[in-house]
């Protein structure tokens, strides 16, 4: 802190899961040097640099959202301390903030870790200096976070009273006046509408960025006549035709050499995770949906027989996944780099890099092979941030290439940027082959692309029905070809198991052993990820419901496997009714229990551990003269008196919220309440733990 103090210093705080908030708080670090401040920046978990009980500066947060709405693992000690409830309300009467959320809100507790932390700090006595700005991952968080930092610059130069710089920011501030609180001192949380896409923000103050003004007539930009549709590769007026306002290009700051060595890559579990991980091999796969159905579903069972893997139903775990190898290739390829594969690389900071706090990420190794970068480390599908775009500019030959690129990463280019790669899920690949002569270098990838994440998935089993055994069901994600990326995929992780298990699914001569049994011993690396909510109800006597159409039925075989283990251990015990709502497409096509949940289900239902099992189907005609339910929450309905205790496992964005609102229906039906006093008693059922959530989008 001393080195920033003789300088107009303000603390930056930063909090992530994947690197988006750290993408940001740098994007404000790199932004305060033009407006004659100092950010002091430090990731939240590293509370022997920074001291808040003492901080004197405004201090700025950006801090993410992770789970259902946790805050992310790195504010988890400082969400524990400030939590703590013997602090006085006045802890924080010293200290000025503002705050930046970022979340999604496909999920039900939206922004939670940012709402969390700003909660708190409020209850210990701590003030606003700019109003709070909650960021929306499913629309654009740019559309919030880039207006939140114009207006930032004001707001702390007030606070630390430097009046005398406003000149020149007044239309910054005017740019978010529309939807920032009038008083800097009242909380009002920039949440967002449909009408917020068409948010027009004028160029105006400094603001650390580079202003482009070009003659266009220097550029080859001149479109056919009928070419009058913008796409990722052309754009159209106004924005052919703007002068841009782009990020200030990123400082370089990592170097990479090459060396004809050889050496054993590093243990890859570590970095990863920071707990204990299991290699464990994968006994059987099941492809639960006909060839013909829409989505394919596998059920897949591991071995952790010989670990000290430990889980409960409706837990969830990880699976640590590569990159697809052709992708990898193809890659390799492009960059110029496919002799080098095997070559070992040293990954070093860059000597005299003008980045704040530069060090090499913790997920790259210092020394392994370049294959093991591309293969294990970097998340090469992900959607390139502005910041990198901004990168690839100076990477790129042709003209109007760059200026594409260039525009894309613009202010004024925003909605171009969300339609063609934000929207359309376009990575580094298809920008590559969308513009040839744009040719990045390995230590550009390494500074910009985000770690490869490990896959959550949810369990399907019960370790007290099937000891040693572990099983869970997934759908094989497909993303189809789209104008701005011309091929199609498959999910990194459900694409790689697929292929993985494909001698299980379908084994041929030279993969079974002499008794006629697939001898595959594939393996895979695991991690738990322990769910503290998503449990069975601790008493067995009450009675729960559970919803979970498609593969969401999935963590509630484990819940009836583990129930019945219980009656029969327990004879004596009193059982409550168990409710099974599901629902897919086809029955025919892709009805679950078909294969393995068919036979299972039924003993469920006819030694009692199951009470009750409702099934629909969305996509099937009926010749029926009433027609039956579509769906799990038309079912919820017509069994709306016995709706007592739900859970809910599936898709938040065609189903979760449909649940909910059947739930609050039924609420306002069966107890004579009107709406808002029915959605009142679910939110006091999901506070009291007994309306449970396990969803994703």
């Amino acid at each position: 802190q001393m080195c920033c103090e003789s300088k107009r210093r303000f603390l930056l705080l930063y909090a992530t899961q994947k690197g988006q908030a750290k993408a940001i708080a740098e994007e404000i670090w790199q932004q305060a040097g033009a407006h004659g401040l100092e950010a002091d920046m430090h990731c939240i978990s590293e509370m022997d640099k920074y001291n808040l009980e003492t901080e004197k500066d405004p201090v700025v947060i950006v801090i993410s959202t992770t789970g259902t709405g946790d805050p992310p693992d790195t504010a988890r000690k400082f969400v524990k301390k400030i939590q703590d409830k013997t602090l006085p309300p006045d802890h924080f009467a010293h200290l000025q903030y503002g705050l930046l959320g970022l979340g999604d809100s496909e999920y039900m507790f939206f922004c939670n870790g940012g709402r969390t932390v700003d909660r708190r700090l409020q209850e210990l006595g701590a003030q606003h200096f700019y109003d709070t700005g909650l960021a929306d991952d499913c629309v654009g968080l740019e559309l919030v976070v880039d207006p939140w930092i114009d207006g930032l610059w004001l707001a702390l130069k007030e606070a630390l009273h430097l009046q005398k710089e406003k000149e020149g920011m007044n239309s910054a501030v005017n740019a978010v006046s529309s939807f920032l609180s009038p008083t800097l001192h009242t909380v009002h949380e920039l949440n967002l509408s449909s009408e917020i896409q068409n948010l027009k923000l004028e160029d105006g103050g400094a603001r650390g960025s580079d202003v482009l003004s070009q003659k266009l007539d220097d550029i080859n930009l001149v479109a056919p006549a009928r070419d009058t549709e913008p796409s990722l590769v052309h754009s159209v007026p106004p924005v052919s035709q703007s002068a841009l306002n782009i990020p200030a290009l990123p400082p370089e700051y990592i170097e990479v050499q090459f060396q004809d060595a050889q050496d054993e890559n590093p243990h890859l579990p570590s970095l990863i995770s920071e707990g204990a991980t299991f290699e464990v091999p994968v006994t059987k796969a099941v492809q639960l949906t006909r060839e013909d159905a829409i989505k394919t579903a596998l059920l897949l069972e591991l071995d952790i027989a010989d670990t000290a893997f430990e889980y409960q139903p409706g837990d969830a775990f990880c699976v640590i996944c590569p990159n697809n190898g052709s992708e990898v290739e193809e890659l390799l390829h492009i960059l110029g780099l496919s002799e080098k594969g095997d070559n070992l690389v040293c990954v070093k900071v860059k000597q005299g890099t003008k980045k704040k706090g530069a060090s090499r990420p913790q997920h790259i190794p210092e020394r392994s092979t370049l294959k093991f970068i591309l293969n294990w480390c970097l998340e090469i599908r992900a959607i390139p941030k502005k910041a990198f775009l901004r990168a690839l500019v100076e990477c790129t030959s042709d003209a109007s290439e760059k200026r594409r690129l260039q525009e894309l990463c613009s202010r004024q280019g925003a909605s171009d940027y969300t339609r063609f790669i934000r929207d359309s899920n376009v990575c580094l690949l298809d920008l590559l082959h969308a513009f040839p002569s744009c040719k990045p270098s390995l230590s550009l990838l390494i500074e910009h692309l985000p770690k490869l994440q490990a896959r959550s998935y949810s369990v399907s089993s019960s370790n007290l029905y099937q000891p040693g055994r572990l099983c869970f069901v997934f759908n094989v994600v497909e993303f189809p070809a789209s104008p701005s990326r011309p091929v199609s995929r498959k999910g990194v992780c459900t694409g790689w198991l697929a292929e993985l298990v494909a001698p299980l699914l379908h084994p041929s001569k030279s993969t079974l052993d002499t008794k006629g049994e697939s001898s595959s011993t594939e393996k895979i690396t695991i991690f738990p990820r322990p769910n503290n909510a998503f449990h069975l109800p601790a008493d067995p006597s009450v009675p729960f419901i559970m919803v979970g159409p498609g593969t969401g039925i999935s963590p509630f075989i484990g819940f009836l496997q583990h129930r019945q283990k219980l009656r029969e251990q327990h004879p004596d015990w009193k059982f409550g009714e168990t409710w099974l709502f599901f629902g897919c497409r086809h029955q025919d096509r892709d009805y679950l229990f078909l294969l393995p949940f068919r036979d299972e289900l039924r003993c469920f239902l006819e030694n009692g551990t199951l009470t009750y099992l409702k099934v629909c189907f969305s996509r099937d005609s009926s010749t029926a003269e009433v027609a039956p339910p579509k769906y799990v929450q038309d079912v919820l309905r017509l069994c709306a008196k016995e709706v007592a205790r739900v859970y809910v496992c599936g898709d938040k964005k065609h189903m979760a919220d449909d649940v909910s609102d059947a739930v609050v229906d039924i609420l306002s039906m069966e107890m004579e309440a009107d709406k808002l006093e029915a959605m009142k008693i679910l939110a006091m059922l999901r506070e009291a733990k007994r309306y449970l959530q396990d969803v994703w989008s």
